[in-house]
Parts: C-alpha cells; sequence; structure tokens
C-alpha cells in the first residue's frame, strides 16, 4: 500500500498540532454554545474523531452521508445516502469535513443544513484544494487546517476506491496507482 504513495504531503506529527490548534480555537469560540459536530462521512472519520476527543466544551456529535465521487472525479451530483439524526433548528453547528475539493458536496451540505435552520453554522475542514474548485462556488470555511496543491490525495481518512484510508499521514497517490 505504502509503495503506492509518491510522497508524504503533511505528516501525522503535523496534523495533530494543526487539529489541536484548530480544537483550541473552536472550543474557545463555542464555549457555553454546546454545538453539534456534523461529520460528512466516510472521509471525515479520522478527523472528526481527532477533533472532538480535542474538544474541551459539551458538544453533541452526528453524521451525514453524501456521495458525488466515482474513482478520481466528482460526478457533480450530490446525494443524501444518511441523514442527521438530531435536529439541528436553533443549534450552533460546526461542520467538520476531510477535504474541501471542487465545493460541491460542501456547498450542498451548507445549504442543506441552513434550510433546517441552525442558530448558526461555521465550517471546519483539514484539507482545502482551492485550484479544484468549481465555478460558482465561492464558499470560505470558517476553518482551514492546510491549504493544499491540486494532488491526489489519500490517507488520514482520504481514500481511493476505499484504499488508504488508514494511513496516518496525508500522502500523493502515484498516477499509476490511480490511472490503471
Amino acid at each position: 500500500m505504502e509503495n503506492n504513495i509518491q510522497k508524504v504531503l503533511i505528516s501525522q506529527e503535523q496534523i495533530r498540532a494543526k487539529v489541536q490548534e484548530m480544537a483550541a480555537q473552536i472550543s474557545a469560540e463555542y464555549a457555553d454554545k454546546d454545538p453539534v459536530f456534523v461529520g460528512v462521512l466516510k472521509g471525515v472519520v479520522i478527523f472528526f474523531a481527532d477533533m472532538v476527543r480535542e474538544i474541551s466544551i459539551p458538544c453533541e456529535i452526528d453524521f451525514m452521508c453524501l456521495s458525488s465521487y466515482g474513482g478520481t472525479n466528482s460526478s457533480g451530483n450530490v446525494v443524501v445516502k444518511k441523514d442527521l439524526s438530531v435536529d439541528i433548528k436553533g443549534r450552533h453547528v460546526v461542520i467538520l469535513e476531510d477535504i474541501y475539493d471542487t465545493g460541491r458536496s460542501l456547498d450542498f451540505t451548507r445549504k442543506y443544513l441552513l434550510s433546517k435552520e441552525p442558530a448558526s453554522l461555521k465550517i471546519c475542514t483539514l484539507l482545502d484544494k482551492p485550484e479544484r474548485r468549481v465555478d460558482g462556488i465561492t464558499l470560505v470555511p470558517d476553518y482551514v487546517g492546510f491549504t493544499i496543491p491540486n494532488e491526489f490525495v489519500v490517507g488520514y481518512g482520504l481514500d481511493f476506491n476505499e484504499h488508504y484510508r488508514n494511513l496516518p499521514y496525508v500522502g500523493v497517490l502515484k498516477p499509476e496507482a490511480y490511472e490503471k
């Protein structure tokens, strides 16, 4: 598996430090607000678990599952495969996302959750890949861990055909691994 990694883009140590930094900032900003952290499955699972363990205030967690990817490219059509199980009306909500790529999924998620009338809605993404943004997507996340180049990344929850999620770092996948 690791022989398909071209290079480590963000190390496990860099991720850990950034997660602690963002969690401290969010904890301070949401003190006494009892926020709901919403994760978009599956890619966010590892980042989500690490973030909520670093959050130092009372909070709730929930998950959504969307689909828009097939292989290496987004299809452009976003479908809700699993909806929230908690009512977020009047609640402070923070979306935790693994990667802000084309923007379609995150833009859809934001609009979808806003329709449920939360008191506030912010976005925290581990990775931001602005070069991949599609026209018309102008959303700016409130918290960004790392801005990355337009390379195919895997690890720390990110996958290629459901593999590589378990790598403890974010790495660039060799083109020959996905151009078969």
